[in-house]
């Protein structure tokens, strides 16, 4: 199995242009990607367990492997939801095919947001992990819009070997995440 190209990239010039803009002695000091998890919160299988195997379905589609189911751990009445009643699957991608998605995802699925602007630079979480949420998975090109007719949401978490945001940040802007562009400051006096 040949190396997914933003892997290539990352070890041929990203490793070296992050070397150059912090100065790190130690090879294993360069921030790395570590694993991508996807989850979904199916909420609405409370009521209907094929939501829920639809969920799964999608999400094995979109990953490349099978997603675990998660279960509620507690009983909220107002929801009907009981203890270990299952309300949501979630997939997590190490290696080659947490590249191949973080491809996908950078080249085809977020220019197919409607009304995409960038991602938000601040969804990080004080120890380099990126968090970014989706509204729709039919962005995702190899789900089929005829199968899938309900609209459902995911969250994607970016998790990388960085100390800090601004080296998470400009790790995945270096692996080619389309961030928000910095406000640009006026000169008014």
């Amino acid at each position: 199995m040949s190396k997914p190209r933003l892997q290539a990239r990352y070890e041929e010039t990203i490793r070296q242009a992050m070397v150059e803009k912090y100065g790190y002695k130690n090879s294993h000091q360069i921030p790395r990607i570590e694993k991508i998890t996807l989850n979904m919160g199916v909420g609405s299988a409370i009521g209907d367990k094929k939501i829920l195997d639809f969920a799964v379905d999608a999400m094995t589609q979109m990953s490349g492997q099978k997603p675990v189911v998660t279960i509620a751990r507690k009983s909220i009445a107002n929801f009907r939801l009981r203890e270990g009643m299952p309300i949501g699957c979630m997939v997590t991608m190490r290696r080659q095919r947490m590249y191949e998605f973080l491809d996908r995802l950078v080249a085809i699925v977020l220019p197919r947001v409607r009304d995409f602007r960038g991602i938000s630079r601040k969804a990080f979480d004080g120890n380099g992990n990126y968090t970014l949420g989706l509204t729709e998975q039919l962005v995702f090109p190899e789900l089929n819009p005829d199968k899938f007719t309900r609209p459902q949401g995911m969250n994607i978490t970016i998790v990388t070997s960085a100390k800090t945001n601004d080296e998470a940040r400009d790790l995945l802007e270096l692996l080619g995440m389309p961030f928000k562009q910095l406000p640009k400051k006026t000169d008014a006096a």
